[in-house]
């Protein structure tokens, strides 16, 4: 299962970018998780100072 970013929540800091070691989140306006490049670590969602990446249902 692939981990998803909160839209409501991220604020596009950055640092979960920096930590994915599969290069599956995308910048913008609030970073975004590519599903098919996931492989569902959580390291994202651990360096997420905010708390807006959970796993994806």
């Amino acid at each position: 299962m692939a981990y998803k970013i909160n839209p409501d929540t991220c604020v596009a800091c950055g640092t979960c970018q920096g930590e994915c070691p599969s290069g599956a989140i995308q910048e913008g306006d609030v970073y975004t998780i590519d599903p098919n490049v996931c492989i569902d670590c959580g390291t994202c969602a651990d360096a997420c100072p905010m708390g807006a990446i959970a796993p994806a249902e």
